[in-house]
């Protein structure tokens, strides 16, 4: 805890760590984190981030870790909404514009009929076609990586168990380290996070 508060982090941030879990989100501000090309597509309401206009990326650029995780767990509890579309990424890092392009993403997606990829598909990898959950309900996304095998649940149920190859090539879509972003996709993909946390391993 004291190297926590030593980076910068909050006391209320550090009293709400649970069994090594740290909150990335205080539930009123988008502090520690930062929005690429559209800021406006971000934005909290009523203890939730809201996800809702073009194409846009929020990182996590806070102290935990010095935003940089290897191993971890990490949850966040999403509602997405008829048509809408996002992710999760990891191991990524901030940039201007664009979809990210270091690390995996996993994908957030129950009635995006545009793209086949449903929610938790460790996206273009191991991908997922049927819906296991409805819109406008809550799911709770649970992302583990601990060595080079990737897990995502999904309200407990394992939807993706990977285990990245020795000598994979894919340029930077790879394990490697790095932070968390949230995907705003398209003026239609209005999703909602809140309850952002991560144990690091």
């Amino acid at each position: 805890m004291m190297g926590l508060l030593a980076t910068g982090f909050t006391t209320q941030a550090v009293a709400q760590s649970d069994n090594g879990w740290i909150s990335l989100f205080d539930g009123h501000t988008l502090d520690g984190w930062k929005a690429s090309e559209n800021p406006e597509t971000f934005s909290v309401k009523e203890g939730r981030i809201v996800v809702d206009g073009p194409r846009a990326h929020l990182f996590y650029q806070g102290p935990v870790n010095d935003h940089n995780f290897r191993d971890f767990e990490f949850k966040a509890d999403v509602m997405t909404t008829e048509g809408s579309n996002s992710g999760i990424f990891f191991h990524t890092q901030y940039q201007e514009e664009g979809w990210p392009s270091k690390g995996y993403e996993a994908q957030i997606n129950n009635s995006y009929d545009k793209d086949p990829r449903r929610t938790a598909s460790l996206y273009g990898v191991d991908d997922i076609k049927e819906t296991p959950f409805p819109d406008n309900e809550w799911f709770t996304m649970h992302i583990t990586v601990e060595g080079n095998r990737i897990v995502i649940k999904v309200d407990g149920k394992t939807m993706v168990d990977y285990t990245e190859p020795e000598n994979v090539d894919r340029g930077e879509n790879v394990l490697s380290s790095g932070t968390f972003a949230l995907q705003g996709h398209d003026p239609g993909s209005l999703v909602y996070f809140k309850n952002i946390r991560v144990k690091p391993l």
